[in-house]
């Protein structure tokens, strides 16, 4: 059976309240669509967990969507500095920052695909980390080294939304170039929703089943969503909007950022019209 719904049907199945894994990194293959989306529809309470976050974390933040963020980096690139919006969220008290190292989220991230209340940290034993966010502690090594353990609790995301390059109606998909680490939080969520350039029929994919980074059984929703990445890049694709993300910067007042997200169409991809014939 297929998996393809609207980009606002998939949207609607997102909580407030819900933590919320967000693929891509940085400027980089973000699910920006879906972004969009959730901040169209008005989602609250948002629990958001990226390794790297820059303008996707920022959008949310600017229009009140976000309560807390798990992140080793959130920032722009050095072409346009630090996430505003994130960081005066942050100051008033708003959105609460449970600051990581980018490795510290990609191991809270594997002991939730591995079904574990926690895991293991190598090479974070002091530093402020451990005393500002309560996810971390450090206790002796059990096994009689005499050595400390530094521990990071699990993070176990309600969704992860991930953008691919093609997947099948079935939602098995392939990512080219980086992955980043959207193999891991697919294996970590409870659920996955996949935004997708292409969809493309399913002996495709069977073609190069090698290629397959996650598979459609971990999958409940595709959405065709061409340019779902835009402002940021996806490799091979399109590069990163500079026109659009320079404009978003410079736009400080909520009304501002509305007129920003309503500046990109929502277009309706659901269906079998959304698979690729040749």
């Amino acid at each position: 059976m297929s998996k393809i719904i609207t980009l606002n049907e998939a949207v609607a199945t997102i909580n407030n309240g819900d933590t919320v894994g967000i693929g891509g990194n940085v400027l980089h293959r973000a699910p920006m669509a879906f972004v969009r989306e959730m901040a169209r529809q008005k989602k609250k309470q948002l629990k958001i967990v990226k390794t790297a976050g820059a303008h996707d974390i920022d959008l949310l933040c600017a229009v009140g969507a976000v309560s807390s963020v798990d992140a080793g980096f959130v920032s722009y690139e050095t072409k346009y500095g630090l996430a505003e919006h994130y960081r005066k969220a942050v100051q008033s008290g708003e959105v609460i920052a449970n600051e990581h190292a980018c490795y510290t989220v990609i191991c809270a991230l594997r002991g939730a695909s591995m079904n574990v209340p926690f895991m293991p940290v190598k090479g974070l034993n002091a530093g402020d980390l451990l005393l500002e966010n309560d996810y971390f502690i450090v206790v002796e090594d059990p096994f009689g080294s005499g050595e400390p353990v530094t521990l990071v609790k699990s993070i176990l995301p309600d969704v992860a939304v991930i953008h691919v390059h093609e997947c099948d109606k079935n939602g098995n998909s392939i990512i080219y170039g980086p992955k980043f680490e959207d193999v891991l939080l697919s294996r970590a969520a409870k659920r996955v929703i996949i935004t997708t350039e292409q969809i493309v029929p399913e002996y495709k994919i069977k073609m190069k089943s090698d290629r397959v980074d996650i598979p459609g059984f971990l999958v409940s929703a595709v959405v065709h969503a061409p340019k779902g990445a835009s402002p940021c890049s996806c490799y091979q694709k399109y590069d990163v909007d500079h026109q659009a993300l320079s404009s978003f910067i410079a736009r400080k007042e909520k009304a501002e950022i509305e007129a920003f997200i309503k500046s990109y169409e929502t277009k309706d991809y659901a269906g079998e019209r959304g698979i690729q014939k040749r």
